[in-house]
């Protein structure tokens, strides 16, 4: 496969090889461990890409794995251009991406552009003097006239936005750990140097980018103080959440450098961009990185990351938001990722794991958008209850126990049953596996034609099989308690996708007629009846 392919469908319709691709994401570290250190890395998943491509999924997006001081996991990038040692080193990427594309899978990496780590070249070029040719590459600022910070910002991870610097007698911001200095993404030579470094993966032959919380790559030059935000129903764990952010990030300014990015991917035929933008209004912001042919593919929405209940009405909800008309984005669908806890602790109860999982992964493969799968959802693996002393994760540690860790999504791909760490390490791993998440291990998976990886084979087939799924228009034609009917099609081709979401049987939906070729059945659905977390794919 090469860069310039685009994907059949059926003549004349040609789209670009990411309009409905199945992207399936890859934390390294968790991957799995080859050199036996307890730790995953980039030679591990090369030996395991046969498995990745097996699924069918067109593409892998690879979690950071660039040098860092590692405060929050490679999310606070000491070297933009460099492979930290505990992952391996730049041969091992090239060989990764090799075998990849032999594989017939693109290779996405994420690019980090709002802040740095403290130990990058860059920052400590800034940090020694306000004079220095990197003095304005990192937000700095004076303190009040009493010594207090500069404005109210507050951190993500707890406490002020804002850290104290001897050396240049101001406060630098940070958004996130104070370790992760923001850099100022407003100063075109920042901008020249971080396109630099997408031009230098693009040049070893990645695919795309998955661009990290690019919302906040820009501030309020004014530093005005944030407006307290209304008083809500949940429970404020950081004084984060006692703001509205209008003035830490989302800068009216962003959409003009994401431009230049698209500039830039557009001289590489074949590439993809997805914008990750959080927050609690992300909508305005996905549709401006996204608008037209001159910003970002795809936005990577937030609707069901946090979700505490996957319903019918959530469903419509997102999916209205991404209306197939012209000028509107292109919508990337997850479930759960390295920062969300795992879909199916939130969404199903115990005695109901395997029928829910079925159902939902269907259902995931069933919406209109780019579907990426997070490693090991494929096997169903749950969320594993990490205890205080075993913790990683600085935000959980610093909120405990209110804040749920994110280490207990990201523990170690189970790889063989009987292996004491689930064949992921011969030694024992950087976070444990989860007994109940062994029990799941692929080996085992591989022996019954229905478990939940070889279903998740078959829908992802399913899905590359009918242009109606993949790129095809959604219309939403019952959303109510419990049942959920969507209607994909193309040109005279359809299909009804009907979902019973309850652990009870619902009435046949009227919408849904009752002529049509069965396609799929999950739990014992058949056309005219919908068991418990029943499912049906119905040709027209």
């Amino acid at each position: 496969m090469n860069n310039m392919q685009k994907i059949e469908i059926s003549s004349p319709v040609r789209v670009e090889w990411w309009r409905g691709a199945v992207i399936y994401q890859i934390y390294p570290r968790s991957f799995v461990d080859s050199n036996g250190d307890g730790v995953g890395d980039l030679p591990g998943i090369t030996q395991r890409l046969d498995y990745v491509a097996s699924l069918g999924v067109d593409a892998i997006w690879l979690s950071p794995f660039f040098t860092s001081p590692m405060r929050d996991f490679g999310y606070d990038v000491a070297d933009y251009c460099g492979v930290d040692p505990i992952f391996g080193t730049l041969d091992d990427f090239d060989d990764l991406v090799g075998r990849a594309h032999d594989l017939g899978l693109k290779v996405i990496i994420d690019q980090v552009y709002s802040h740095s780590s403290d130990q990058h070249a860059w920052f400590g070029e800034s940090r020694a003097s306000r004079d220095n040719p990197k003095a304005d590459w990192y937000v700095w600022a004076d303190p009040k006239p009493d010594g207090s910070p500069p404005n109210n910002w507050q951190s993500v991870f707890g406490g002020p936005a804002w850290t104290w610097d001897a050396r240049r007698g101001q406060y630098y911001m940070h958004n996130f750990l104070r370790e992760q200095p923001q850099m100022n993404v407003h100063n075109p030579d920042v901008q020249d140097a971080l396109l630099g470094v997408a031009k230098f993966w693009l040049d070893r032959g990645v695919d795309g980018f998955r661009v990290d919380a690019i919302n906040f790559a820009m501030h309020d030059p004014e530093l005005r103080d944030n407006p307290p935000a209304p008083c809500g129903t949940g429970i404020r764990t950081r004084p984060f959440d006692f703001q509205l952010k209008v003035h830490n990030q989302s800068h009216r300014d962003i959409p003009q450098f994401i431009q230049r990015i698209r500039d830039l991917t557009d001289q590489y035929p074949g590439r993809f961009t997805v914008a990750e933008v959080g927050g609690a209004e992300p909508e305005r912001e996905m549709k401006a990185f996204t608008a037209g042919d001159t910003h970002f593919n795809s936005a990577y929405g937030f609707d069901f990351l946090y979700a505490e209940k996957l319903t019918p009405a959530l469903v419509r909800k997102a999916l209205e938001k991404w209306p197939a008309v012209e000028g509107t984005g292109w919508p990337s669908w997850a479930f759960s990722n390295h920062d969300a806890p795992r879909w199916i602790s939130r969404w199903a109860t115990a005695d109901a794991h395997d029928a829910y999982a079925r159902m939902a992964m269907l259902l995931f493969l069933c919406l209109r958008g780019n579907a990426i799968i997070w490693q090991g959802e494929e096997l169903g693996l749950s969320q594993v209850d990490i205890p205080f002393d075993r913790l990683q994760d600085p935000e959980a540690i610093a909120n405990w126990p209110l804040t749920l860790s994110r280490d207990g999504t990201r523990t170690p791909m189970p790889w063989a049953v009987q292996s004491e760490h689930g064949g992921f390490s011969p030694v024992e791993p950087w976070l444990p596996v989860g007994t109940a998440n062994l029990a799941r291990a692929v080996d085992r998976q591989e022996q019954d034609r229905l478990s939940l990886l070889n279903l998740t084979r078959k829908y992802i087939a399913l899905r590359n099989a009918h242009p109606e799924l993949r790129i095809g228009a959604c219309k939403v034609l019952r959303a109510d308690e419990k049942c959920l009917v969507l209607e994909r099609s193309l040109g005279d081709q359809s299909i009804l996708c009907l979902f019973n979401l309850s652990g009870r049987s619902v009435e046949w939906p009227a919408e849904a007629g009752a002529g049509g070729t069965e396609i799929e059945t999950v739990n014992g659905a058949t056309v005219g009846e919908l068991p418990p977390y029943g499912a049906v794919l119905i040709g027209r």
